[in-house]
């Protein structure tokens, strides 16, 4: 019931502009910098040995097994961003790289399929023994993801060949059949990547056996509680029940996002790919009424998903706090990938809208802008002193590092900025779709027209999309643009002929404009990029009385370097003057927004020998106007590492 097909990075990519300067980025710094540390080559960061790990796997080097259970994922995921960056053009160094570690993979393979490093390594008589949380066929999934997109992107079978023996490994040991295990993973992941194996292949038994995982999930809602994981140590506590795992029910009877947010995320996807190949209504209606849970109750404003440290997880509605917040990376990456399938099954706006809050936001965030550091959580309020001291607030990261421990993460946000022109552009029906704003160009068949399209946009600093088509002969289709959800006025011309209101009809969430099209013809989107306050749902009870600022799809936030210590002291005023301006020089080219406000503090102080609590004494306030000058959210903690960091703050005015 697919309604909308991707095109993928064989038919679109950046060419310039923002997206274009991450995948340089991705490939100049990122990908080189995580193979050094997945090496263990980079000077005082965390040990990865997860190169190492496949070398003893192999039989190519002597010791033991180092690093989480899951630690494969990380050269998977790493192999997978590597292939999406040499898409993009030849570059022989990470070629070479990516061939040697496929080699290390495939020489670390059983003859009967079976690869992964943990259980050859640490624990070879436990294997499948410890589905709930020995992440085999998490890290398979990985491994299968990455081979599809190498071999898409450079023809290469080495890599595939691998992952359907191992896919066969698998299919073999799992299922309903007599002899066989039934039981899924506790983390999600087989599943999708499962399904993606059967699109590159046409194999249908992994189509088959991906909906086997599907449906398994949540049969039996104890099957993952209680069991004593192989390799770590998990708290007995309530965080680590069924819906952690995803699977206190079955995936249709699923109506609130719950669990451990990626662990969700990556179901989720699942269920939409399932979705996709089989048209199950029911299993829409759940996914429709998943999505409102997540994106109504349960989402910050950054996208980052996930309130509760402890079992990284959901909570309940409304609880989202902005200090002790999680919102993991690979959380925000998850939500994309979900976000963008639903695109696929459900036309609507909202679910592209979300890709772009997560992309530009919490997602982009867990890099710093050379590249070379990572953050793991994302909270949207940060104050070093307090975050040191706090028990509570262990997560939360005062500066990026180089390396972490768990390390899922930084090869994540990799392989999204590396293929983010794949979420940009969808074909269905008689129909061109764009999802997001990227300078580039892509193709399109529909029906029995070839359409070649090229953007030009200083997006997301600006908000004019300049489009242009080629045909090789009229054809009549709609072109289909997304009008953001944070725009609140638009116009748009053809061939320099602006439309009327009644020609631009905006029908979930997007522009659909429909006549007969000829090489050469020219569109020109501009979306309102005035600066907008922003307030939370009343039930949100830490944010009472608090707003933030929004600019285009990018979130802001205030940083001690601009304000001065005590950001809590800091007003907001909702209707004061409020500018934005880009500075090239402002960490390598950035809109800045100042905003009218205030420094609220009491005329008589309170000293270090103050009591603790006084009665009140009629104290008046002193309230000062200052300039509050606000920075992209994604962009936080890259000029002074270690400071105070705020989204939201009190509002000068009863809201």
């Amino acid at each position: 019931m697919r309604d909308i097909e991707g095109l993928g990075l064989g038919r679109s990519r950046a060419t310039g502009g923002f997206w274009a300067a991450k995948a340089d980025l991705v490939s100049r710094e990122m990908l080189r910098h995580q193979w050094e540390a997945l090496n263990d080559e980079v000077p005082g960061a965390e040990r990865s040995h997860a190169i190492e790990n496949f070398r003893i796997a192999a039989g190519e080097s002597k010791g033991g097994f180092h690093g989480t259970v899951f630690q494969d994922s990380d050269v998977a995921k790493w192999i997978e961003a590597a292939s999406y960056s040499l898409a993009r053009g030849p570059d022989p160094e990470l070629e070479a790289r990516v061939d040697e570690a496929i080699r290390l993979v495939a020489a670390a393979q059983r003859p009967d399929g079976y690869v992964d490093t943990y259980f050859l390594v640490a624990a070879p008589d436990k294997r499948w023994a410890d589905l709930a949380w020995g992440h085999e066929l998490y890290c398979a999934g990985h491994l299968i993801e990455a081979a599809v997109a190498h071999h898409a992107s450079t023809g290469k079978g080495s890599l595939l060949g691998v992952a359907r023996r191992l896919a066969d490994c698998i299919d073999a040991a799992f299922g309903e059949g007599p002899g066989k295990i039934r039981a899924a993973c506790g983390h999600p992941e087989i599943e999708l990547a499962l399904y993606r194996l059967w699109r590159a292949t046409g194999e249908a038994r992994y189509r088959d056996l991906a909906s086997f995982f599907v449906r398994e999930r949540g049969r039996d809602p104890g099957a993952f509680v209680d069991k004593e994981p192989l390799g770590f140590d998990i708290p007995k506590t309530k965080a680590f029940r069924a819906d952690y795992f995803v699977g206190h029910a079955p995936a249709r009877d699923l109506r609130e996002a719950a669990g451990h947010a990626v662990r969700a995320m990556y179901f989720y996807s699942a269920m939409a790919d399932e979705c996709a190949e089989t048209g199950d209504r029911e299993l829409l209606d759940a996914l429709r009424e998943l999505w409102d849970s997540l994106e109504r109750r349960r989402m910050y404003v950054t996208g980052g998903i996930g309130s509760q440290a402890q079992g990284e997880r959901f909570t309940v509605d409304y609880d989202l706090p902005p200090d002790t917040a999680y919102a993991e990376t690979c959380a925000s990456v998850g939500s994309a990938f979900w976000a963008s399938r639903m695109t696929a099954i459900d036309p609507d706006g909202r679910y592209a809208d979300a890709v772009e809050r997560a992309a530009y936001n919490g997602a982009l965030s867990g890099v710093s802008l050379d590249g070379r550091k990572y953050f793991y959580v994302n909270p949207l309020e940060s104050d070093p002193a307090v975050a040191a001291a706090r028990a509570d607030l262990e997560h939360v990261m005062p500066r990026r590092v180089a390396w972490l421990g768990c390390s899922c993460c930084p090869p994540n946000i990799a392989r999204f900025i590396a293929s983010f022109p794949a979420y940009a552009y969808g074909a269905g029906g008689d129909a061109a779709w764009v999802h997001q704003y990227v300078e580039g160009e892509a193709s399109f068949e529909l029906g029995g027209s070839r359409l070649s399209l090229s953007v030009s946009t200083d997006y997301p600093w600006f908000g004019e999309v300049r489009l242009r088509l080629g045909l090789a002969a009229p054809a009549s289709f709609a072109l289909k643009l997304r009008v953001p959800g944070w725009c609140g006025s638009f116009t748009c011309s053809v061939n320099g002929r602006p439309l009327g209101p009644a020609e631009l009809p905006v029908e979930r969430g997007y522009l659909g404009i429909r006549r007969e099209w000829r090489g050469g013809d020219s569109v020109v989107l501009s979306l309102d990029m005035a600066p907008r306050f922003l307030r939370a749902h009343d039930s949100v009870a830490e944010l009472a009385g608090r707003l933030a600022i929004q600019r285009g799809p990018l979130v802001y936030c205030f940083e001690e370097i601009d304000a001065g210590k005590g950001l809590h002291e800091l007003e907001l005023d909702p209707e004061g003057p409020v500018e934005a301006e880009f500075d090239a020089d402002l960490m390598g080219g950035s809109v800045r927004i100042e905003a009218s406000g205030y420094r609220v503090t009491r005329e008589r102080r309170d000293g270090p020998g103050s009591p603790l609590y006084a009665p009140y004494a009629g104290d008046r306030e002193r309230r000062r106007a200052v300039k509050l000058v606000a920075v992209p959210y994604h962009q936080w903690g890259n000029r002074a590492p270690g400071q105070e960091m705020r989204v939201w703050l009190r509002s000068a005015r009863p809201l």
